[in-house]
Protein backbone atom coordinates (compact mmCIF):
# COMPACT_ATOMS: atom_id res chain seq x y z
CA UNK A 1 0.00 0.00 0.00
CA UNK A 2 1.51 3.36 -1.28
CA UNK A 3 2.06 5.70 1.79
CA UNK A 4 -1.39 9.12 1.69
CA UNK A 5 0.40 11.71 -0.07
CA UNK A 6 -1.05 15.05 -0.20
CA UNK A 7 -3.78 16.31 -2.42
CA UNK A 8 -2.14 18.27 -4.97
CA UNK A 9 -2.72 22.06 -4.20
CA UNK A 10 -3.27 21.13 -0.22
CA UNK A 11 -0.33 23.52 1.93
CA UNK A 12 1.89 20.94 4.44
CA UNK A 13 1.97 22.25 8.11
CA UNK A 14 5.38 21.63 9.14
CA UNK A 15 5.58 19.59 12.35
CA UNK A 16 6.74 21.10 15.33
CA UNK A 17 7.39 20.67 19.02
CA UNK A 18 4.05 20.80 20.47
CA UNK A 19 1.99 19.73 17.62
CA UNK A 20 0.06 17.00 19.74
CA UNK A 21 -1.08 19.45 22.43
CA UNK A 22 -2.42 22.04 19.95
CA UNK A 23 -5.71 21.11 21.54
CA UNK A 24 -5.23 21.80 25.49
CA UNK A 25 -3.29 24.48 24.82
CA UNK A 26 -6.30 26.20 22.61
CA UNK A 27 -8.40 25.31 25.81
CA UNK A 28 -5.68 27.12 27.83
CA UNK A 29 -6.12 30.34 25.69
CA UNK A 30 -9.56 30.23 26.35
CA UNK A 31 -9.62 29.60 30.09
CA UNK A 32 -6.42 32.27 30.45
CA UNK A 33 -7.18 34.80 27.91
CA UNK A 34 -11.23 35.11 27.43
CA UNK A 35 -14.65 35.41 29.28
CA UNK A 36 -17.65 37.81 28.36
CA UNK A 37 -15.86 40.99 27.96
CA UNK A 38 -12.48 39.64 26.30
CA UNK A 39 -13.29 37.73 23.13
CA UNK A 40 -9.71 36.19 20.73
CA UNK A 41 -10.28 36.65 17.33
CA UNK A 42 -9.04 33.84 15.11
CA UNK A 43 -5.48 35.33 14.39
CA UNK A 44 -5.24 35.97 18.15
CA UNK A 45 -5.81 32.39 18.31
CA UNK A 46 -3.16 31.22 15.57
CA UNK A 47 -0.58 33.74 17.11
CA UNK A 48 -0.77 32.38 20.93
CA UNK A 49 -0.41 28.96 19.07
CA UNK A 50 2.87 30.11 16.73
CA UNK A 51 3.91 31.72 20.47
CA UNK A 52 3.71 28.02 22.09
CA UNK A 53 5.45 26.77 18.73
CA UNK A 54 2.25 25.18 17.27
CA UNK A 55 1.91 25.41 13.68
CA UNK A 56 -2.17 25.41 12.59
CA UNK A 57 -4.65 26.39 9.96
CA UNK A 58 -7.92 28.03 10.72
CA UNK A 59 -9.27 24.97 9.30
CA UNK A 60 -7.85 23.18 11.82
CA UNK A 61 -8.86 25.37 14.70
CA UNK A 62 -12.44 24.98 13.38
CA UNK A 63 -12.69 21.36 13.79
CA UNK A 64 -10.99 22.24 17.46
CA UNK A 65 -13.15 24.37 18.61
CA UNK A 66 -15.81 21.96 17.92
CA UNK A 67 -14.48 19.02 19.73
CA UNK A 68 -13.89 21.30 22.58
CA UNK A 69 -18.03 22.05 22.13
CA UNK A 70 -18.60 18.67 22.16
CA UNK A 71 -17.23 17.37 24.99
CA UNK A 72 -18.66 20.41 26.99
CA UNK A 73 -16.66 23.85 27.03
CA UNK A 74 -19.46 26.42 26.54
CA UNK A 75 -17.08 28.52 23.71
CA UNK A 76 -19.34 30.93 22.12
CA UNK A 77 -18.75 32.58 18.79
CA UNK A 78 -19.17 36.81 18.11
CA UNK A 79 -19.20 37.67 14.48
CA UNK A 80 -17.26 40.99 15.36
CA UNK A 81 -15.06 40.24 18.43
CA UNK A 82 -14.29 36.19 18.30
CA UNK A 83 -14.80 33.33 20.73
CA UNK A 84 -14.52 33.31 23.99
CA UNK A 85 -15.79 30.49 26.86
CA UNK A 86 -18.87 31.69 28.36
CA UNK A 87 -19.46 29.15 31.44
CA UNK A 88 -17.02 27.74 33.92
CA UNK A 89 -16.85 25.40 36.89
CA UNK A 90 -16.94 28.67 38.99
CA UNK A 91 -18.10 31.65 37.89
CA UNK A 92 -16.48 35.68 38.46
CA UNK A 93 -19.28 36.49 41.57
CA UNK A 94 -18.84 32.79 43.20
CA UNK A 95 -15.52 33.66 43.23
CA UNK A 96 -15.57 36.99 44.57
CA UNK A 97 -17.66 35.30 47.40
CA UNK A 98 -14.91 32.42 48.00
CA UNK A 99 -12.15 35.56 48.21
CA UNK A 100 -14.35 37.09 50.46
CA UNK A 101 -14.82 34.13 52.89
CA UNK A 102 -10.62 33.54 52.93
CA UNK A 103 -10.27 37.18 54.01
CA UNK A 104 -12.40 37.31 56.90
CA UNK A 105 -11.25 34.12 58.04
CA UNK A 106 -8.98 34.57 60.92
CA UNK A 107 -7.97 31.52 61.27
CA UNK A 108 -6.62 32.15 57.73
CA UNK A 109 -2.52 33.25 57.88
CA UNK A 110 -1.88 36.49 55.58
CA UNK A 111 0.62 34.29 53.90
CA UNK A 112 -1.97 31.36 53.19
CA UNK A 113 -4.47 33.98 52.34
CA UNK A 114 -2.30 35.07 49.31
CA UNK A 115 -1.84 31.78 47.89
CA UNK A 116 -5.38 30.73 48.37
CA UNK A 117 -6.19 33.31 46.24
CA UNK A 118 -3.21 32.95 43.84
CA UNK A 119 -5.34 29.64 43.16
CA UNK A 120 -9.04 30.77 42.98
CA UNK A 121 -7.21 33.56 40.24
CA UNK A 122 -6.32 30.12 38.15
CA UNK A 123 -10.15 29.34 37.85
CA UNK A 124 -10.73 32.21 36.13
CA UNK A 125 -9.48 34.59 32.83
CA UNK A 126 -6.46 36.75 33.29
CA UNK A 127 -8.49 39.82 33.35
CA UNK A 128 -10.85 38.61 35.74
CA UNK A 129 -8.21 37.31 37.92
CA UNK A 130 -7.20 41.04 37.87
CA UNK A 131 -9.97 41.90 39.79
CA UNK A 132 -9.86 39.04 42.34
CA UNK A 133 -6.21 40.21 43.28
CA UNK A 134 -7.73 43.72 43.82
CA UNK A 135 -10.04 42.37 46.70
CA UNK A 136 -7.01 41.26 48.02
CA UNK A 137 -5.99 44.53 49.99
CA UNK A 138 -9.53 45.70 50.81
CA UNK A 139 -10.03 44.45 54.01
CA UNK A 140 -7.06 44.64 56.68
CA UNK A 141 -7.98 41.54 59.19
CA UNK A 142 -6.35 40.50 62.20
CA UNK A 143 -4.59 37.15 60.86
CA UNK A 144 -3.50 33.76 62.63
CA UNK A 145 -0.01 33.78 62.81
CA UNK A 146 -0.09 29.94 63.48
CA UNK A 147 0.99 28.00 60.07
CA UNK A 148 0.81 24.80 61.27
CA UNK A 149 -2.66 25.27 61.35
CA UNK A 150 -3.37 23.07 58.05
CA UNK A 151 -1.53 20.47 59.17
CA UNK A 152 -3.31 20.32 62.22
CA UNK A 153 -6.48 20.20 60.38
CA UNK A 154 -5.14 17.62 57.84
CA UNK A 155 -4.45 15.55 60.96
CA UNK A 156 -8.06 15.79 62.50
CA UNK A 157 -9.86 14.75 59.58
CA UNK A 158 -7.08 11.84 59.39
CA UNK A 159 -7.88 10.40 62.49
CA UNK A 160 -11.26 10.48 62.36
CA UNK A 161 -11.47 8.83 59.09
CA UNK A 162 -8.66 6.08 61.01
CA UNK A 163 -11.56 6.29 64.32
CA UNK A 164 -7.97 7.19 66.33
CA UNK A 165 -7.58 9.49 69.07
CA UNK A 166 -5.13 12.65 68.31
CA UNK A 167 -2.66 14.17 70.32
CA UNK A 168 -0.95 17.93 70.30
CA UNK A 169 0.01 20.57 72.89
CA UNK A 170 -1.93 23.60 73.18
CA UNK A 171 -1.05 27.01 73.93
CA UNK A 172 -1.54 30.61 75.20
CA UNK A 173 -0.06 33.92 74.84
CA UNK A 174 1.17 35.91 77.31
CA UNK A 175 1.48 39.72 78.19
CA UNK A 176 4.97 39.53 75.84
CA UNK A 177 3.39 38.45 73.02
CA UNK A 178 4.66 34.94 73.09
CA UNK A 179 2.96 31.51 72.54
CA UNK A 180 3.19 30.12 75.90
CA UNK A 181 2.19 25.74 76.13
CA UNK A 182 -0.54 25.14 78.43
CA UNK A 183 -0.20 22.75 81.39
CA UNK A 184 3.76 22.85 81.17
CA UNK A 185 3.85 21.25 77.96
CA UNK A 186 1.74 18.48 78.59
CA UNK A 187 0.49 16.26 75.81
CA UNK A 188 -3.40 16.58 75.17
CA UNK A 189 -4.67 13.13 73.87
CA UNK A 190 -8.52 13.10 72.88
CA UNK A 191 -10.93 11.69 70.68
CA UNK A 192 -12.13 14.35 67.87
CA UNK A 193 -15.33 13.64 66.01
CA UNK A 194 -16.28 17.26 64.49
CA UNK A 195 -14.70 20.35 63.27
CA UNK A 196 -16.63 23.39 63.00
CA UNK A 197 -16.23 27.17 61.89
CA UNK A 198 -17.39 29.42 64.53
CA UNK A 199 -17.05 33.29 65.72
CA UNK A 200 -14.79 33.68 63.16
CA UNK A 201 -12.66 30.28 64.39
CA UNK A 202 -12.23 27.03 63.36
CA UNK A 203 -12.60 24.11 66.76
CA UNK A 204 -12.26 20.62 67.68
CA UNK A 205 -15.18 18.96 69.04
CA UNK A 206 -13.45 16.21 70.89
CA UNK A 207 -14.38 13.33 73.46
CA UNK A 208 -12.56 13.63 76.51
CA UNK A 209 -12.15 10.04 78.04
CA UNK A 210 -10.71 11.96 81.67
CA UNK A 211 -13.21 14.07 82.03
CA UNK A 212 -16.59 12.31 80.62
CA UNK A 213 -16.85 14.84 78.51
CA UNK A 214 -17.01 16.64 75.30
CA UNK A 215 -14.54 19.29 74.60
CA UNK A 216 -13.98 22.11 71.88
CA UNK A 217 -10.15 23.12 71.02
CA UNK A 218 -9.52 26.21 68.94
CA UNK A 219 -7.62 24.65 66.02
CA UNK A 220 -4.81 27.52 65.29
CA UNK A 221 -4.22 27.15 69.06
CA UNK A 222 -2.95 23.50 68.68
CA UNK A 223 0.78 22.38 67.98
CA UNK A 224 2.50 18.99 67.16
CA UNK A 225 -0.50 17.56 66.26
CA UNK A 226 -0.43 13.44 65.20
CA UNK A 227 -2.78 10.82 64.76
CA UNK A 228 -2.86 8.40 68.11
CA UNK A 229 -2.16 4.94 68.43
CA UNK A 230 -5.11 4.43 70.61
CA UNK A 231 -9.16 3.65 69.21
CA UNK A 232 -11.48 7.01 69.43
CA UNK A 233 -13.95 6.83 72.41
CA UNK A 234 -17.06 9.04 72.69
CA UNK A 235 -19.47 7.30 70.29
CA UNK A 236 -22.27 7.04 71.95
CA UNK A 237 -22.05 11.13 73.62
CA UNK A 238 -21.78 11.39 69.94
CA UNK A 239 -24.56 9.64 68.93
CA UNK A 240 -27.30 12.47 69.10
CA UNK A 241 -25.13 15.42 69.01
CA UNK A 242 -26.57 18.46 67.44
CA UNK A 243 -23.52 20.96 66.05
CA UNK A 244 -25.71 23.51 65.50
CA UNK A 245 -26.94 23.42 68.69
CA UNK A 246 -24.04 22.84 70.66
CA UNK A 247 -22.63 26.43 68.42
CA UNK A 248 -25.54 28.33 69.16
CA UNK A 249 -25.40 27.81 73.60
CA UNK A 250 -22.12 28.34 73.66
CA UNK A 251 -20.61 31.79 73.52
CA UNK A 252 -17.53 32.84 72.33
CA UNK A 253 -16.91 29.20 72.78
CA UNK A 254 -16.53 28.78 76.00
CA UNK A 255 -17.57 26.43 78.32
CA UNK A 256 -20.48 26.70 81.14
CA UNK A 257 -23.17 24.89 82.92
CA UNK A 258 -25.89 24.24 80.17
CA UNK A 259 -29.33 25.33 81.70
CA UNK A 260 -33.00 26.66 80.35
CA UNK A 261 -33.14 30.47 80.23
CA UNK A 262 -36.35 32.60 79.75
CA UNK A 263 -35.40 35.79 78.57
CA UNK A 264 -37.37 39.06 78.03
CA UNK A 265 -36.30 41.16 74.65
CA UNK A 266 -37.57 43.85 72.95
CA UNK A 267 -39.71 42.96 70.02
CA UNK A 268 -37.00 45.19 67.57
CA UNK A 269 -34.64 42.51 68.92
CA UNK A 270 -36.41 39.65 67.08
CA UNK A 271 -34.20 39.25 64.42
CA UNK A 272 -31.05 39.34 66.18
CA UNK A 273 -32.64 36.57 68.38
CA UNK A 274 -33.35 33.99 65.60
CA UNK A 275 -30.29 34.72 64.04
CA UNK A 276 -28.10 33.62 67.36
CA UNK A 277 -30.20 30.78 68.66
CA UNK A 278 -32.69 29.60 65.02
CA UNK A 279 -35.94 30.43 64.12
CA UNK A 280 -36.91 26.91 65.50
CA UNK A 281 -36.52 28.63 69.40
CA UNK A 282 -39.55 29.32 71.04
CA UNK A 283 -40.72 32.71 71.80
CA UNK A 284 -44.02 34.30 72.90
CA UNK A 285 -45.40 37.84 73.33
CA UNK A 286 -45.10 39.21 76.72
CA UNK A 287 -46.76 42.37 76.09
CA UNK A 288 -47.07 45.40 73.17
CA UNK A 289 -43.07 46.06 73.36
CA UNK A 290 -41.26 42.68 74.59
CA UNK A 291 -41.59 39.51 73.78
CA UNK A 292 -40.43 35.96 76.13
CA UNK A 293 -36.93 33.39 74.56
CA UNK A 294 -36.95 29.86 75.52
CA UNK A 295 -33.45 28.72 74.84
CA UNK A 296 -30.36 26.06 76.09
CA UNK A 297 -26.85 27.81 76.46
CA UNK A 298 -23.73 27.67 78.72
CA UNK A 299 -24.16 29.72 81.53
CA UNK A 300 -20.82 31.75 81.42
CA UNK A 301 -19.03 35.36 81.69
CA UNK A 302 -19.27 35.55 78.07
CA UNK A 303 -23.11 34.95 77.94
CA UNK A 304 -23.51 37.41 80.31
CA UNK A 305 -21.65 40.43 78.47
CA UNK A 306 -23.35 39.08 75.63
CA UNK A 307 -26.50 40.34 77.21
CA UNK A 308 -24.92 42.76 78.59
CA UNK A 309 -24.26 44.31 75.13
CA UNK A 310 -28.36 44.98 74.90
CA UNK A 311 -28.24 47.07 77.93
CA UNK A 312 -31.91 46.93 79.18
CA UNK A 313 -33.10 45.25 75.96
CA UNK A 314 -32.75 42.08 77.30
CA UNK A 315 -32.91 40.19 80.65
CA UNK A 316 -33.43 37.47 82.29
CA UNK A 317 -36.82 36.18 83.56
CA UNK A 318 -35.76 33.35 84.76
CA UNK A 319 -34.64 30.76 86.66
CA UNK A 320 -34.09 33.09 89.51
CA UNK A 321 -30.53 31.90 90.74
CA UNK A 322 -29.10 32.71 87.07
CA UNK A 323 -30.77 36.08 86.75
CA UNK A 324 -29.27 37.07 90.38
CA UNK A 325 -26.29 35.41 89.41
CA UNK A 326 -25.92 38.07 86.37
CA UNK A 327 -26.73 41.33 88.26
CA UNK A 328 -24.28 40.01 91.19
CA UNK A 329 -22.18 39.47 88.14
CA UNK A 330 -22.94 43.18 86.42
CA UNK A 331 -22.12 44.86 90.06
CA UNK A 332 -18.84 43.03 90.34
CA UNK A 333 -17.52 44.64 87.22
CA UNK A 334 -18.35 47.91 89.14
CA UNK A 335 -17.26 46.86 92.09
CA UNK A 336 -13.80 46.28 90.69
CA UNK A 337 -13.22 48.99 88.58
CA UNK A 338 -10.95 51.13 89.81
CA UNK A 339 -12.49 55.04 90.42
CA UNK A 340 -8.93 56.88 89.69
CA UNK A 341 -6.91 56.17 86.16
CA UNK A 342 -3.25 56.28 86.60
CA UNK A 343 -1.55 58.08 84.18
CA UNK A 344 1.13 55.63 83.04
CA UNK A 345 4.07 57.58 80.81
CA UNK A 346 5.97 54.69 79.93
CA UNK A 347 2.71 53.48 77.81
CA UNK A 348 2.91 56.11 74.83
Amino acid sequence: MQPDRPVIGESVMPKSRNQKGKLLYLLRFFETYTDEEHHGSMEDILSYLRQNDIQAERKSVYSDIETLREFGYDIILQKRSGYFLASRVFETPELKLLVDAVQASRFITSKKSEELIRKLESLTSRPEGVKLKRQLYVANRNKAVNENIYYSIDQIYSAISLNKKIRFQYFEWNVEKEMVLRHNGQWYEVSPWRVLWDDENYYMIAYDSGGDMIKHFRIDKMLRTEVGDQGREGREAFEHFDLAKYSRKTFGMFAGEERTVVLVCENGLAGVMIDRFGSDTPMRERDGQTFYLRTEVAVSPQFFGWLAGFGTRVWIDRPAEIKEAYRDWLQSILDDMPRETKNFQDFE
